[in-house]
């Protein structure tokens, strides 16, 4: 890593460390780091932590760093390693998944509660679960797929990278994120980077098993909705980059109802809701609601420059808070009856790219200056 010097058009070296040299710790550091802003392990993928320390395992004592869900409500062992990851990681995180695998919804809300009262004030865990999936209480149903594993680490022993490898090559959910801490004069600065499989590649190696599969005539275990939504965004992704829009380059589809990219504190989405599709502008983590404000109060500037109608959705009570702007109430209903037609896709396609680029163009500088 190096600092840019403007003034004399040139670069200078800052110093990488190491977390030992640096006097931190896995869990008093690196884990409190991770648990308070777990958007720094997502690559479009968001994380909701619900434990720390999580042992609440039949007949053994073990315990698993860190228990998150993602977007589709399916579980998320983290395990951290300071400097070096040791011989034994993955095992350890392959049997951590499989105790998780049994966990039924209750439980996992339970689990979270546990959490959230200790940790935050006694928070309802099955509201904000409910918030962060966007999903309806009769909708909720939680670890009805595979788990997936993240390690953390500074280092990696090679016989860990080779069986990762191999784990991803066989279709287990895999994610390997180096951490690096750099010092420079007083300050002391971390990188966190995904490095197995590289983001460039993953959905390379995701059509490539997909392929695979499909010439050995064995089909997805995945419901009918669920590979619908991956073509669709994929499809979108896809011709957003052929018409020269960059906003979700980085980002990976996934099966989920929603797609979109984060900007400064916020997040902007394209969304397909039960009863209307819609771009937004989502505050995740809100609870004060000093963004939302900070937006509201340029509500007039921001609609002058909008083709659209807005809704400011303030959601207090909750973590969250969002603008959106919905799809006119008699189109959405003709595109929600053409369920997964080529046809509608098509048209949906077009309205979102042509809608999520206007109200970005909007409402970005409006999010700076909320930012500021």
């Amino acid at each position: 890593m190096y600092r840019i010097n403007k003034d004399t058009n040139n670069i200078s070296r800052i110093e990488e460390s190491t977390f030992g040299e640096l006097g931190f710790k896995e869990r008093q550091h690196l884990q409190e780091w991770i648990a308070k802003n777990p958007d720094v392990l997502s690559d479009g993928d968001d994380l909701l932590i619900i434990q720390k320390e999580f042992d609440g395992f039949n007949d053994t004592n073990e315990r698993l760093d860190l228990l998150a869900l993602n977007k589709k409500g399916d579980l998320v062992v983290i395990e951290n390693k300071l400097d070096d990851t040791g011989r034994d990681v993955v095992w350890q995180a392959l049997k951590y998944t499989s105790y998780c695998s049994t966990l039924s919804t209750s439980q996992i809300l339970k689990v979270y509660q546990e959490y959230l009262d200790k940790h935050a004030n006694g928070e309802d865990a099955k509201s904000n679960v409910m918030e962060f999936m966007e999903v309806e209480q009769d909708e909720l149903l939680l670890n009805r797929n595979d788990q997936s594993i993240i390690f953390v680490a500074n280092h990696y022993r090679k016989e860990v990278t080779s069986t990762v490898l191999w784990l991803l090559s066989h279709d287990i959910n895999i994610k390997c994120f180096r951490a690096t801490p750099y010092k420079m004069d007083s300050e002391v600065l971390l990188q966190i980077e995904q490095i197995i499989p590289l983001p460039e590649t993953q959905q390379f190696m995701i059509d490539a098993k997909e392929k695979e599969k499909e010439e050995r005539g064995k089909s997805a275990v995945v419901l009918a909705s669920e590979a619908h939504l991956l073509k669709f965004w994929r499809a979108l992704k896809s011709e957003m980059q052929s018409q020269g829009f960059s906003y979700v380059d980085n980002v990976t589809p996934n099966a989920y109802y929603d797609f979109g990219f984060r900007k400064d504190k916020g997040r902007f989405a394209m969304v397909i809701g039960r009863h209307a599709m819609r771009v937004e502008l989502y505050f995740g983590r809100d609870e004060e609601k000093v963004l939302f404000d900070a937006m509201f109060e340029r509500k007039d500037e921001l609609e002058s420059t909008f083709h659209g109608e807005l809704v400011w959705e303030r959601l207090d009570g909750k973590k969250a808070s969002r603008i959106k702007h919905d799809m006119p109430q008699e189109r959405s209903d003709e595109m929600l009856k053409w369920a997964s037609s080529d046809e509608a896709d098509t048209q949906r396609i077009e309205w979102f790219i042509k809608e999520i680029d206007a109200f970005y163009k909007a409402a970005s500088p409006i999010l700076a200056k909320a930012n500021n």
